[in-house]
């Protein structure tokens, strides 16, 4: 009896040991590197049926060459003309302005291969405002008197891209995104008036 006692004490400290010796797994598989990147990009989408070019930059911490986690923002750089029958301001040249602001995360597969993919995920506030495109003049009188249906909502839009290291330090990316919103009650301006594809290019900047 105290032979197998013995034995099985040793056996316990022996499996123990070894147990302990191993490394505990986690979803990066350990720290390995650090960098980080900004990133350029126009889209080309629509917003309510009519074509919206949106300006975007984003960028972040780039994790073990796999992983952004950063901030993103876009917003429409053409006119969005505003039906009278929705115009804060009838009889007058209103356009909409879309914005989009959030946490940007990405996940990079094959970063080192000359030609690679991500995918990606923007999730965060969107804005739609009314506003006189041509008043340039007289902006704060704009700003002060007219109504302009600010409206806010929560927008995601995931997607993704093919990647082409041109540099060790630049990446040339095309992709396409969806992108959705939740909430939008503006004037003429609902969630599927605002929910579309996005076809994008990108240029991207940093330390991979």
């Amino acid at each position: 009896m105290k032979k197998a006692i013995t034995l099985a004490i040793m056996l316990t400290i022996v499996i123990g040991g070894r147990l302990s010796a191993q490394e505990i797994q986690t979803l990066f598989k350990g720290y390995q590197s650090s960098g980080g990147y900004g990133a350029i990009s126009n889209k080309f989408t629509t917003i309510k049926g009519e074509y919206a070019n949106l300006a975007e930059i984003y960028g972040g911490w780039f994790i073990n060459k796999k992983f952004l986690l950063g901030l993103g923002a876009a917003a429409s750089t053409n006119n969005l003309k505003v039906p009278d029958a929705y115009s804060a301001a009838p009889f007058t040249d209103m356009t909409w302005q879309y914005v989009q602001f959030g946490l940007m995360t990405e996940y990079v597969f094959w970063s080192n291969k000359v030609v690679h993919f991500n995918v990606s995920l923007f999730s965060g506030s969107g804005l739609t405002v009314q506003y006189e495109r041509n008043n340039h003049d007289d902006w704060e009188d704009a700003m002060d008197n007219i109504d302009h249906d600010e409206n806010f909502f929560f927008v995601i839009e995931p997607g993704a891209q093919l990647e082409v290291n041109v540099l060790r330090w630049l990446r040339f990316s095309p992709g396409i995104s969806y992108r959705k919103s939740f909430g939008s009650d503006a004037n003429g301006l609902d969630d599927n008036d605002i929910s579309n594809l996005s076809y994008n290019v990108t240029l991207k900047v940093g330390r991979f």
